[in-house]
């Protein structure tokens, strides 16, 4: 085995394995530990981020780390077309769920004191009608996926591209335009609805900064509210999501216009991808006030972590 090899699968081998215990310590914390706290209206978009971080980490990292250290992956051609299907239906779902976040995020800090019971409960209901449509819209539109996978050596297929350990089919560049059309074309609306929301967000930070300044001077020990706390996570999750998205979109575009990539092209092209996955779990829970609390409370004494909340 190559150093190169080596050194690449260690580094797949170990976002891939940091990339499912995050994601495992997210949903396990927040929807087990926290079973009996206030529900927010984010916890069911983060359980859905995390199942769909959980698929991108497994039908990417895997596969990739397999290939790195030298084994031999045996994928039929439905296994090639599962596996990549798969892969974009979770990467869309991802997407459309942090997206998801931004926005309900920011209607929830312009809403008024006097309405927001009602209008709380009408976004609870929203958020799972609008989770449902997201799994289903990324499920259709990635059947066209389908069209260009197919596995490595078919002898039906005069031209082929190496995608690691399964290959694209070729086709002319009218189709190929119309068909990274259709399937770019949800990513790009959900993109500029994060980064509408993103900077709304910190348009009402700001103004809100502004009005209690006073207040912050006078006081000893100022503590943001739960809004900002949270709308300060999102945000921090929204700007790590478009730097990565932007870098493996980028290095994306540069592999479907190589008619021979590189074997450092698709190894880093893989190991972009897998970056907002592996990361993002760390950072909600990092910023999580709940799972301070959890850690504060363990420290403190030993007891049962849904007694600690209750």
């Amino acid at each position: 085995m190559a150093t190169r090899d080596l050194v690449m699968g260690i580094m797949f081998l170990f976002q891939t394995t940091f990339g499912i215990l995050g994601n495992y310590s997210l949903y396990h914390y927040i929807f087990f530990y926290f079973k009996g706290c206030r529900v927010r209206f984010t916890d069911l978009i983060l359980k859905h981020l995390t199942v769909a971080n959980f698929l991108v980490i497994v039908f990417k990292g895997v596969p990739h780390t397999m290939k790195a250290f030298g084994l031999k992956i045996f994928l039929s051609d439905f296994g090639c077309k599962f596996v990549l299907y798969i892969l974009r239906v979770g990467r869309g779902v991802s997407m459309s769920s942090t997206c998801l976040l931004s926005l309900f995020q920011a209607m929830t800090i312009s809403l008024r004191k006097s309405r927001w019971p009602e209008l709380k409960a009408q976004a609870l209901k929203c958020t799972g009608s609008c989770i449902i449509l997201c799994w289903i819209l990324y499920t259709l539109v990635n059947i066209i996926f389908l069209l260009y996978i197919t596995s490595k050596g078919n002898k039906n297929i005069t031209k082929e591209k190496n995608l690691g350990y399964c290959s694209g089919i070729g086709h002319n560049k009218i189709t190929q335009s119309l068909l990274a059309t259709l399937l770019t074309f949800p990513d790009v609306v959900c993109l500029g609805l994060m980064l509408w929301a993103s900077i709304y967000m910190v348009f009402i930070l700001y103004r809100h900064k502004q009005r209690v300044q006073h207040i912050h001077r006078n006081s000893i020990s100022p503590r943001s509210s739960p809004e900002t706390r949270a709308t300060q996570t999102i945000l921090a999750l929204v700007s790590t999501f478009v730097f990565f998205y932007t870098l493996s979109s980028l290095l994306s575009i540069y592999l479907a216009l190589s008619d021979n990539p590189s074997w450092w092209l698709l190894h880093t092209t893989a190991l972009s991808a897998l970056c907002f996955p592996t990361v993002s779990p760390f950072l909600i829970l990092s910023h999580d006030s709940r799972v301070s609390r959890l850690c504060s409370a363990c420290c403190r004494r030993n007891t049962q972590f849904p007694e600690v909340f209750r």
